[in-house]
């Protein structure tokens, strides 16, 4: 169950990767016309380069690999598994209101409510079974989700560093 949450985040990432570019060449000026008084920030904070974003998801990989790790050693109990697996469930939600609010897919939808939430509520009863979920409390919620926001900005940046060194190959 602990390296399911890796599995898991896998099938949900890789469906991020295959709808990314896509999206952002079709789905963000849609989104663009629609609300132009949003920032530019925002939307060149969400124009995302496909390499950059590729590598940001391998570092994540790692994260979330280091995490499984613990959740398997410690048969579940590590807070930071908990704390992953419930961030995780989190995402889902997320992708589910960003589609609802763009009127569109967007990426990462398709496999939360396939993959994502269903793995995070099956985990979690698992847990809750053996007997080691810990009780969330709505300040360790908020904690995971500025952690989880942390990681992906880092994860972001260090992928930005990442293929900024390296010169775009051509195929």
């Amino acid at each position: 169950m602990t390296f399911g949450l890796l599995a898991a985040w896998a099938v949900h990432d890789a469906e991020e990767l295959a709808s990314m570019p896509g999206w952002v060449r079709t789905g963000l000026p849609a989104l663009r016309e629609r609300h132009p008084q949003l920032p530019e920030q925002l939307w060149r904070l969400l124009d995302v380069d496909p390499r950059e974003f590729a590598a940001a998801v391998g570092v994540m990989a790692v994260a979330l690999a280091a995490v499984a790790a613990e959740g398997h050693r410690t048969g579940g109990r590590s807070a930071a598994y908990q704390a992953a697996l419930n961030g995780f469930g989190l995402h889902g939600l997320m992708h589910l209101a960003q589609a609802g609010a763009a009127r569109r897919r967007t990426p990462g939808a398709a496999t939360s409510p396939l993959v994502v939430i269903p793995f995070t509520l099956w985990a979690r009863g698992r847990l809750r079974r053996a007997g080691v979920l810990r009780p969330t409390r709505p300040a360790e919620a908020v904690r995971g989700v500025a952690l989880a926001a942390a990681l992906t900005a880092g994860a972001h940046l260090t992928a930005r560093r990442l293929v900024r060194s390296r010169p775009a190959t051509r195929g």
